[in-house]
């Protein structure tokens, strides 16, 4: 009798069948093959890679023309082991040409990921040993979810009281609808929405995580004062160039979203070659940009913005890739919730109709790997999370 084992098992039937402790871990990093890509490799440097990891036991594509040097660079494709990776970082190390010590930096650092963490600016620590989800409070007249928008001030302290206690651990707070189309808010009207939001909350539940989701940095400011503790923006920080000193000199995480253009036009601009790679690459590219600002990573946090900019077929190949996105060095969280490209799959339905489909996204995000996601039915979307989780993890 032959059975399967699937990778997440792996361990467990090791230590099952009674191999040696010390055994274990060199027999992990012989289980699976990786596939990693790696942009724009100087062509002497590919043809070394690619020699390499075959004499290590692995494989590397690369583009035709190398081989005869008619390129200048080439992505690369390595296809092995974490064994393998381990050896080629051996041979690496004696290369000190043709970019080849950044690809070993950066090899390295893959394979030796510590476990990720976000440091709020009062030093609470919010670690993802699980995914963490954030619950949606719309204090807008027009989000395009009407089950999500919120109206007076004790209606708001219900509903965070009621996500809190279905095990939201933060509540995402917006001012301004940015749902395909809309028209940005002077942030004077936003401030007046949020702001005795934020002073309520913080009050009521003192302990509670609160993120504000503006793109103003005005707004931002006047929130971070109030008591919130995380900035979520759209923008990337790109909308308005006064958002970088508020989050610095605030000390405080901000989440960093993919768009092209705003809210009203953005859905003109959803023209990409690979949208996988491209999000990923401006995210990066981003937090690089951030903590040239002497910004720790630890307060950095990557949304690929499914439904901005992107059509379909471009949210679903970032869901289903979302994987690359996750094996950064920083926090990843996906923000599927009710959005259109659900009601498009399911066959036209209305955001009401959504939550199943909501529950799926949240599900791939777990298969993903990533660290949170945004929701607007925190009960729900706990219970699939946590149910899947613990099958995944079970040993």
């Amino acid at each position: 009798m032959i059975l399967p084992i699937i990778s997440c098992n792996l361990r467990y039937e090791l230590k099952n069948i009674g191999v040696h402790p010390a055994s274990v871990e060199t027999f992990m990093n012989k289980s699976a093959i990786m596939p990693l890509k790696v942009l724009k490799v100087r062509t002497p440097a590919a043809n070394i890679i690619k020699q390499e990891m075959l004499a290590c036991g692995g494989d590397c594509a690369i583009h035709a023309g190398c081989v005869v040097c008619a390129q200048d660079h080439s992505d690369i494709l390595l296809l092995g082991t974490k064994k393998h990776y381990r050896l080629l970082l051996q041979k690496m190390a004696m290369m000190p040409y043709f970019g080849l010590p950044k690809i070993r930096e950066e090899l390295q650092s893959f394979l030796e990921k510590a476990p990720l963490k976000t440091i709020l600016a009062d030093n609470r620590i919010l670690e993802y040993d699980h995914v963490v989800v954030m619950g949606i409070l719309n204090i807008t007249p027009d989000s395009f979810y009407a089950g999500s928008r919120v109206g007076s001030l004790d209606e708001v302290i219900n509903r965070a009281g009621q996500m809190l206690s279905e095990g939201a651990e933060i509540l995402d707070i917006g001012g301004e609808s940015t749902r395909p189309g809309s028209d940005s808010i002077n942030p004077k009207e936003e401030m007046a929405r949020i702001v005795p939001v934020v002073q309520a909350l913080r009050k009521e539940y003192p302990q509670s995580i609160l993120s504000i989701d503006t793109y103003h940095a005005e707004t931002a400011k006047a929130a971070l004062s109030s008591g919130a503790d995380i900035i979520n923006d759209i923008s990337a920080m790109e909308y308005d160039e006064k958002m970088i000193d508020v989050i610095v000199k605030n000390n405080a995480p901000v989440i960093l979203m993919h768009m092209r253009g705003t809210p009203k036009n953005m859905q003109q601009n959803t023209k990409y070659v690979n949208v996988v790679e491209e999000v990923t690459k401006y995210l990066d590219e981003r937090a690089e940009f951030l903590r040239g600002h002497d910004f720790p990573k630890e307060k950095i946090i990557l949304d690929p913005g499914i439904g901005f900019a992107k059509n379909t077929e471009q949210n679903l190949k970032l869901m289903q890739g979302l994987r690359a996105m996750t094996c950064s060095e920083y926090p990843v969280l996906l923000a599927a919730s009710r959005k259109s490209t659900i009601g498009k799959v399911l066959g036209d339905i209305p955001p009401e109709a959504r939550l199943a489909g909501t529950i799926a996204t949240s599900c791939q995000a777990v298969y993903a790997g990533a660290n949170m996601v945004r929701v607007h039915d925190v009960k729900e979307n706990i219970q699939a999370i946590r149910m899947l989780e613990a099958i995944l993890k079970c040993q």
